[in-house]
């Protein structure tokens, strides 16, 4: 999961992910409202939450990926297993990162 300043910049970072087979879905959400300490002061921003769907094995070049071309000085980065799912859809996303 990560989240970028606005749509524009979230459909951009989508596709660069999708076409360089970093993740095979990335679901852009709707827009949401941070609050969040920085340098020492309480911010309130504008984001768009992404969630990438990708494999264990693809992780390290996403996060690679991301942090290169990542607007933000410190962007947010979150992986979360998937423990279970539908095994053809495990599947596919193995398929789309290889």
């Amino acid at each position: 999961m990560t989240t970028l300043p606005d749509q524009a910049s979230a459909e951009h970072t989508a596709r660069l992910l999708v076409e360089a087979r970093l993740a095979a879905c990335v679901s852009i959400l709707p827009p949401c409202t941070s609050i969040y300490r920085w340098q020492g002061k309480v911010e309130t921003s504008a984001e768009i939450p992404m969630m990438i769907k990708t494999t264990r094995k693809a992780y390290a070049r996403l996060e690679q990926h991301l942090r290169e071309c990542h607007p933000y000085e410190l962007p947010e980065i979150l992986a979360t297993p998937a423990v279970n799912g539908l095994s053809d859809y495990l599947q596919w996303i193995v398929g789309e990162t290889e």
